[in-house]
């Protein structure tokens, strides 16, 4: 079996779980010994025992001189679990083949631990591949702060609304199930606690089939109606009455959210998009003229700014995506 065979498979094993999130990264790993996997890992989330130990509890004493091929650089500190160099070492194994090298000051040093060991250790397999896995982890880590990736719908004339009493729907069927596909690929999803008391949305994920349900944030000080459709799931209703974007992400990234998704309102995102703390924007625009109402942030301050620009019909409405210049590009949503 080649490391790169070996190492599509603790790839796959690294991303089976779809619903982990938190503070670390996807992991895979595979004991391979005579050609053959002997045993498996996935990490399941902090707190849970690493890919590498899961493996070698599988493989029993079939570790003892196998190869681990693993999907980041085994740790080499001591966290809510042991280091995962130490148990490689104990169980006899003779060659690592790692994807990725870990980023962090507290757990790097794995390969030349190992290697002081006498371990055989090949680093940089399929790493291109594991840095698309975890690179919400590695931008978190670096920056100390989620993703954000920025929404909006708006009118030919830039209004998210009209000014009578109820909201407008401006978008067609394919823009909204994009919407919730958006929604599907992110840990959280953000409004300003104004916006809930306005126009009460839940920010839920539907009609996407085997999809995990994001955090739903209120960002802001306003008291949230304990009526409010954002609550019904009450073990994912979160608020954060942080009034600096800086400060709430930070103590966004501190719960584990690594993707946020920020919906609105127009002030809110505008003190997000003024302040740099937006990575990605999607500008949704349908096919109306309203007149009179909110204007949606203004782009022109943005143009030069602006990377990778796309733009996509949904139906009848238009998606203009970019990145903000910068800032590390993620591979999804």
């Amino acid at each position: 079996m080649s490391w790169d065979v070996a190492m599509e498979q603790a790839l796959t094993l690294a991303v089976a779980d779809g619903s982990v999130r938190g503070t670390n990264p996807r992991v895979g790993c595979v004991i391979v010994k005579d050609g053959a996997i002997v045993g498996t890992g996935t990490h399941l989330g902090s707190g849970t025992d690493h890919a590498e130990v899961m493996a070698l509890r599988e493989a029993g004493g079939a570790a003892l001189g196998a190869t681990a091929v693993v999907t980041l650089e085994p740790c080499s500190h001591t966290g809510r679990t042991g280091p995962c160099t130490q148990a490689l070492i104990a169980a006899g194994i003779v060659e690592v083949v790692y994807a990725m090298a870990d980023p962090t000051v507290e757990a790097s040093g794995g390969h030349g631990e190992l290697q002081a060991a006498g371990i055989s250790v090949i680093g940089g397999v399929l790493n291109d591949r594991a840095q698309i896995i975890n690179a919400d982890w590695t931008f978190m880590k670096r920056y100390g702060r989620p993703f954000v990736i920025g929404k909006i719908a708006m009118s030919l004339d830039g209004r998210v609304d009209g000014v009578g009493e109820h909201r407008l729907q401006l978008t067609g069927r394919q823009a909204q199930q994009w919407a919730h596909e958006l929604r599907a690929e992110v840990d959280a999803v953000a409004v300003g606690s104004g916006t809930i008391s306005r126009d009460n949305p839940s920010l839920s994920v539907r009609d996407v089939f085997g999809a995990s349900q994001p955090l739903r944030i209120a960002l802001g000080g306003n008291e949230v109606p304990s009526e409010a459709a954002i609550r019904r799931d009450t073990e994912l209703f979160v608020q954060v009455t942080q009034a600096q974007p800086e400060q709430a992400l930070r103590q966004l990234c501190e719960m584990g959210v690594q993707r946020i998704l920020i919906e609105g309102g127009p002030r809110l995102l505008s003190s997000y998009l003024s302040a740099g703390f937006v990575d990605r924007m999607h500008w949704l625009i349908a096919p109306i003229f309203i007149g009179r109402g909110p204007m949606a942030p203004s782009a022109s301050t943005l143009l030069e700014h602006l990377e990778m620009p796309r733009v996509s019909l949904l139906g009848e409405d238009v998606l203009i995506s970019a990145e903000l210049a910068g800032r590390e590009v993620s591979t999804t949503a």
